[in-house]
């Protein structure tokens, strides 16, 4: 049913239960392949860069945050690749998903960044208004 599924993640606890859900439908579809993406914006590479010169400590901190999302892949072995992104997370995810003809997009409900949230609308409700492939949204 959903081949080609694209999680967005960011390491937040909403994040990690999508993935839960991605993981529960390439499952059920068999033979799926999950692609999860990590957007990271302008702001937060300048400062990751700021606090942190050695490149190989930002890339280890970036990965550690996406931890539990791969090692929940890994543990139920399935088919996943990850991809980076540079950019303003909900525009990237809309072009990339959209770009890629995705099956399905799983998002968690709320991310790392609640301000955003806040002041200009969630990640999530761009994705589901723009994507023209079926959005799921995870609480």
């Amino acid at each position: 049913m959903f081949q080609k599924i694209l999680l967005a993640a960011d390491g937040s606890g909403h994040s990690v239960r999508a993935a839960k859900k991605a993981a529960e439908l390439a499952k059920l579809s068999g033979n799926s392949e999950i692609t999860v993406v990590y957007v990271i914006d302008g702001q937060t590479s300048k400062e990751d860069i700021l606090h942190n010169p050695d490149r190989s400590v930002v890339e280890e901190k970036r990965r550690l945050r996406l931890q539990p999302v791969t090692s929940l892949f890994n543990s139920e072995d399935l088919n996943f690749k990850l991809e980076k992104l540079l950019g303003e997370p909900g525009p990237a995810i809309v072009e990339y998903a959209n770009n890629n003809e995705f099956d399905v997009v799983v998002v968690g409900s709320r991310g790392l960044n609640g301000l955003q949230e806040m002041v200009l609308g969630s990640v999530s409700h761009k994705v589901a208004k723009r994507v023209k492939a079926p959005v799921m949204i995870v609480k």
